[in-house]
């Protein structure tokens, strides 16, 4: 499994978290992997063969191949069926906002084909593009010449929701929106309305998913074994509290995530 991951021009960094690149071989008994919520919008290209995303224990529909992953508020697996060999665009909360005119939240929790997002023409040519590409940096440089196009062409987000945003990121998760809004709570409203419409969760469940990550980090590269240190670090209320909001974003305890072989890929991902 080789995952790497690459760095934005810098006139994206702001928008931009990274790109990313994923090679699988074709195994001879393929594995469901569960992927964990982690509140950012990707674009993704699939180069090699399908994949599989699970809507119930046994059906499933084939993920589009040039899509945009929505917000998530909870797990859901995903098979390859055969070589996988994926290239994405991995956005900030609030950044792909500013590329695209249709509202953020009607593209949680499903994949979107590009061709529904851009006009028609552009996302059939941009596809192929990626595809004919001979390697990751014609890719970035054909994704990037496509995203400085559209973002020239598109105003940006509302300072209210990027404010917010930057505040959660920079506080794992946890500032408070009375404090964000300084103590203007009349503006709470627009903002829980703004928040949805251009990041597609609301500002308390982007907060929930964002200490998480800061806790699984954790977890994952095992700067503590304990979960109640863990969960204080993290700034949860107690060990119980950390318990719950794991289980309701991974499907699992913080105990069985580690070494379990459905989460693979989130464990890379993670890491």
């Amino acid at each position: 499994m080789d995952y790497q991951t690459f760095e934005p021009h810098s006139d994206l960094k702001s928008l931009v978290s990274c790109y990313w690149t994923l090679e699988v071989p074709k195994q001879a008994k393929p594995q469901k992997q569960r992927i964990v919520p982690d509140g950012c919008i990707e674009m993704a290209f699939i180069l090699g063969s399908d994949i599989k995303r699970y809507t119930s224990v046994d059906d499933f529909i084939l993920q589009p191949r040039a899509m945009v992953l929505g917000q998530t508020i909870e797990p859901f697996y995903i098979e390859p069926t055969g070589y996988v060999n994926t290239f994405a665009v991995r956005f900030y909360p609030y950044g792909f906002a500013n590329f695209v005119t249709e509202p953020i939240r009607n593209l949680a929790n499903k994949e979107t084909p590009i061709g529904q997002l851009f006009e028609e023409k552009k996302a059939r040519e941009l596809e192929e593009k990626i595809i004919a590409a001979k390697d990751t940096k014609l890719r970035i440089e054909i994704i990037e010449s496509f995203l400085l196009e559209r973002l020239n062409e598109k105003s940006t987000v509302e300072n209210i929701v990027k404010t917010t945003v930057d505040a959660l990121l920079s506080t794992n998760g946890n500032a408070q929106i009375k404090t964000i809004l300084k103590g203007d709570l009349s503006k709470r409203r627009l903002l829980e309305r703004k928040f949805v419409k251009e990041i597609g969760v609301s500002p308390k469940q982007l907060g929930k998913l964002i200490r998480l990550q800061s806790a699984l980090k954790m977890l994952l590269n095992k700067e503590t074994e304990n979960l109640t240190n863990i969960a204080y670090q993290s700034d949860y209320y107690d060990q119980a509290h950390f318990i719950k909001d794991f289980k309701e974003f991974t499907g699992t305890s913080p105990r069985e995530f580690l070494g379990n072989e459905n989460m693979i890929l989130s464990t890379l991902f993670y890491k």
